[in-house]
């Protein structure tokens, strides 16, 4: 018997020690595709690699220096800072309305989720090209329905002006991603206990308060992914800002991201884009940690 047992437990030890076996594929496409590239960013960081020529001399903190006082990294940093601010605040607002709205007994509510949900099926660059059209002056759909009604379509361009184009390119982004946003607040609405709601009701509650005292306390752990999700894909914003203006009119729409790709591949200044890289990808770090803390820290209030 205690031989069996001996047996048992030497087999047991032997398979969870294969288990790991099958981890090697994983980690080695994290080290292979991760990994070693983003400490090569940190090695040519230091360089003067221009992205061609491998002949290339070590400069130290260089890259560094001239990146935080060029003012290409304030500017940019402001936009991106008022893209993820404009891309956080309306996505997590109209995905939150329209899942409470569809979280009631409507009728053909699943054909009304597919039409939110819809926007988030096409690519950045299919997104892109049909909001150009959307936003062109005089011939643009917006522009024909001012015309149509006897406005002056032509006066329309927010992507030519530098004052509007950064918000409309967000605009953009709020439409496209809203969707997700809606699906992942309608699986957590799902999870909130409807005996809680009937005890609200009977107790006289109205329905805002129902919403303010029951629902978002009991979603909170959604709200926080939703948020974090969407400042990560705030601050990471590169694709509208190419496709629609590319960085235009002036320096409104350029972002932490298409400075960098500026940098690397229009300036060929490929060591100083890495330094210009490591500094964004701190900066990114830094707040997703700070949100992270924060909204964590109201989940445990709530």
């Amino acid at each position: 018997m205690k031989k069996k047992k001996k047996a048992a437990a030497f087999n047991s030890l032997v398979f969870t020690k294969r288990m790991y076996l099958f981890l090697i594929p994983a980690m080695a496409f994290f080290l292979v595709f991760w990994i070693y590239p983003v400490l090569q960013l940190f090695y040519y960081s230091i360089t003067n690699f221009n992205g061609i020529n491998y002949d290339f001399d070590f400069v130290g903190l260089k890259n560094y220096s001239k990146v935080l006082s060029n003012g290409t990294l304030t500017n940019s940093l402001k936009n991106t800072l008022i893209y993820a601010v404009c891309t956080v605040a309306l996505n997590n607002l109209i995905g939150l309305a329209i899942a409470m709205v569809l979280n009631t007994k409507l009728r053909a509510k699943g054909f009304f989720r597919t039409c939110a949900y819809f926007p988030a099926l096409f690519s950045a660059i299919v997104v892109g090209f049909i909001w150009s059209y959307v936003y062109m002056p005089s011939q643009g759909m917006i522009a024909s329905l001012i015309n149509l009604f006897g406005g002056n379509g032509a006066a329309f361009n927010p992507l030519g002006n530098f004052r509007t184009a950064l918000y409309a390119i967000a605009l953009v982004e709020v439409w496209k991603g809203f969707g997700t946003s809606m699906i992942i607040y309608l699986a957590g609405l799902q999870t909130v206990d409807e005996s809680l709601l009937e005890a609200g009701r009977i107790d006289g509650c109205t329905e805002w308060q129902l919403i303010r005292k029951i629902k978002l306390p009991l979603i909170s752990s959604t709200i926080t992914i939703n948020v974090i999700l969407a400042v990560i894909a705030g601050l990471k914003a590169f694709d509208y800002s190419f496709i629609m203006t590319n960085g235009g009119p002036g320096k409104s729409t350029k972002t932490l991201m298409f400075q960098v790709y500026e940098t690397a591949f229009t300036d060929q200044k490929m060591g100083r884009a890495s330094a210009f890289s490591v500094l964004a990808f701190a900066f990114i770090i830094l707040v997703t940690v700070f949100m992270l803390y924060f909204l964590n820290k109201r989940e445990v209030e709530l």
